[in-house]
């Protein structure tokens, strides 16, 4: 095999999908539990979907974004008004092709909106941000930054939860935006504590520092609202997305009010496929039938049953996070590793982001059947 050793050698390779089910080289099923690390939302091989790319791959694939195309705008618009829960935002946003593309967008955005000299940017231990330089050091995670030193200037990192180390760290005169997660979900599927993003809203109002919300593992509908923060009722002022939006199409999102979005200009910041006509109209068919199936919705009635579900096996301790974005917590001395790869062997697709924990993101359109299915499996691993 002549690709870079950037993963662990694969355990099995997948040739289509359907729905909640991969099949392999053999043709023997899968429960997709893990949606492609949260992305295939609407699940594999969705009718809809697939010819909605057949059709514009016939009409226009790609012009760059030196000239116009007619679904960008609709996008943009589709994706304001989920930010503002179905009335108008007040934003404009930018495309990009990954999450690590829409957070560099809101990271260089916060500075050419503060300014010269505020360059700071404030996030979590055990965030995860992406893998561009920029946001590696943005991501909370120092083990990950250590083979690529030095790295970009002006990231701080505080416990996550912690408002005073936040308030610590956050001097107005350098710092010119906090990035946080609603729930941290390669850092083992953590939820913010009970009230941490509002007095996290009030310090950056205080101090006139922006925040920026990254919601690319956890936007459009998985934790039951469209997007995470919505359940703690603060205000935005940048959002991040990618993952779901084109249903695995390469796309991502940065979303930011009209107030911020107006720091930049012509030839800040670009993206020669950003934005293209075949991801524009990818994203346009997923959010137009997320919107028809209520995914939110679905995702809070079905998280449900699954994290009851959980709850009741032998082995886990308890279980956190919300919608259909959850992590069981094991059992002191259980092996998360060797419980992924013994669910895998069984038919099913989970992970562990972290020792001690698997993490269940399952498409939205998954069923009351499969969850048990699913359930069944992990009882018997963990026994």
């Amino acid at each position: 095999m002549t690709l870079m050793h950037t993963y662990a050698p694969v355990p099995v390779t997948f040739t289509r999908g359907e729905g909640t089910i991969l099949f392999d080289e053999d043709g023997r099923q899968y429960l997709d539990f893990l949606s492609g690390l949260a992305v295939t939302s609407l699940g594999h091989g969705h009718p809809r979907l697939a010819n909605a790319l057949a059709r514009q791959a016939l009409r226009l694939v790609h012009v760059s974004n030196l000239f116009g195309n007619e679904l960008a705008g609709p996008l943009a618009t589709a994706i304001d008004e989920l930010i503002g829960d179905g009335e108008p935002a007040g934003g404009r946003v930018f495309f990009a092709n990954s999450g690590a593309e829409a957070n560099e967008c809101a990271i260089k955005l916060a500075r050419r909106y503060a300014g010269h000299g505020r360059f700071a940017v404030v996030s979590a231990y055990g965030s995860f941000h992406g893998r561009t330089l920029a946001t590696l050091h943005a991501t909370g995670q120092p083990d990950k930054h250590e083979p690529f030193q030095p790295l970009p200037e002006g990231f701080r990192h505080v416990a996550f939860g912690d408002i005073d180390a936040l308030a610590a760290a956050c001097d107005p005169t350098v710092v010119a935006a906090v990035l946080l997660e609603a729930i941290q979900g390669e850092g083992g599927v953590v939820p913010a504590p009970r009230g941490y993003l509002e007095d996290v809203r009030r310090l950056c109002d205080e101090r006139g520092i922006l925040l920026i919300l990254d919601e690319i593992q956890t936007g459009l509908g998985r934790t039951g609202r469209w997007f995470a923060f919505q359940h703690a009722g603060i205000r935005h002022d940048v959002v991040t997305m990618a993952k779901a939006l084109g249903n695995g199409v390469p796309i991502g999102a940065c979303w930011a009010s009209d107030s911020v979005a107006d720091a930049f200009q012509p030839g800040d910041h670009g993206s020669t496929f950003g934005g293209q006509p075949l991801a524009c109209a990818a994203a346009l068919e997923t959010l137009a039938i997320m919107s028809e199936i209520d995914a939110p919705a679905r995702a809070e009635r079905l998280g449900r049953r699954l994290a009851a579900g959980l709850e009741a096996i032998d082995g886990v301790e308890r279980v956190r996070g919300a919608g259909l974005l959850l992590g069981a917590v094991l059992r002191t001395g259980i092996d998360a590793k060797k419980a992924t790869t013994e669910a895998l062997r069984r038919g099913l697709v989970v992970n562990s982001p972290v020792p001690g924990v698997l993490r269940l993101a399952p498409p939205l359109t998954v069923s009351e059947d499969e969850i048990d299915g699913a359930l069944r499996i992990l009882a018997e691993v963990l026994a």
